[in-house]
């Protein structure tokens, strides 16, 4: 088991997530997802085209819960489309896997190719996932390959806490009822 570098604390309206970080094996992503929770990463606001003011994560919703799968946050929009402006790429690591749950990995479209360049390119930016146990309690192993995981939640307090999220009523879309609210995301170093 990968080694984890920072523990970020979701504070949420349903209760905390505690949730180790991957920063040897994910270090674009982690340090996105850390200034993006304590501010210090710039970033655009979708809805009004302008510099974002403070952490991007206070009081954005987990508008994507799909029991047996993941909940999904991190859209400034609270929709599924919105993001930070700016994407990047995956970082794959084969050390870090989908087979069991409770992974925190990044939400992305796939890749997209550069109109001027031709490459690919990757399309993650704020938008992550948190995946729940599926049939047999797995993880969501079809995901390897395509969403760069970052972080796992190892205590049975903040799992608990995901599994709640995960069985809340939805509506169309996936989107809960009542709204699962991340307050404020603490990080600390280890």
């Amino acid at each position: 088991m990968p080694q984890h570098t920072a523990v970020a604390t979701l504070h949420t309206n349903y209760g905390d997530i505690v949730v180790n970080l991957f920063g040897d094996h994910a270090p674009k992503t982690v340090e996105n997802f850390v200034g993006l929770s304590d501010g210090s990463k710039d970033w655009t606001d979708p809805a009004t085209g302008k510099p974002g003011d403070g952490p991007l994560y206070k009081d954005v919703v987990f508008h994507r819960i799909i029991s047996g799968f993941m909940i999904q946050g991190g859209d400034p929009l609270g929709l599924g489309t919105g993001g930070p402006g700016y994407n990047f790429n995956d970082e794959i690591n084969g050390e870090l896997t989908f087979t069991a749950p409770y992974k925190l990995a990044m939400a992305n479209a796939g890749l997209r190719r550069n109109a001027i360049t031709g490459r690919p390119e990757g399309t993650n930016g704020s938008q992550f996932f948190i995946t729940v146990p599926g049939q047999g309690g797995r993880g969501p192993e079809w995901l390897q390959g395509k969403h760069t995981i970052f972080g796992e939640v190892t205590d049975d307090a903040s799992k608990a806490v995901v599994d709640t999220i995960s069985e809340l009523p939805t509506a169309a879309g996936d989107r809960p009822i009542e709204p699962v609210v991340i307050e404020s995301i603490d990080v600390v170093s280890v």
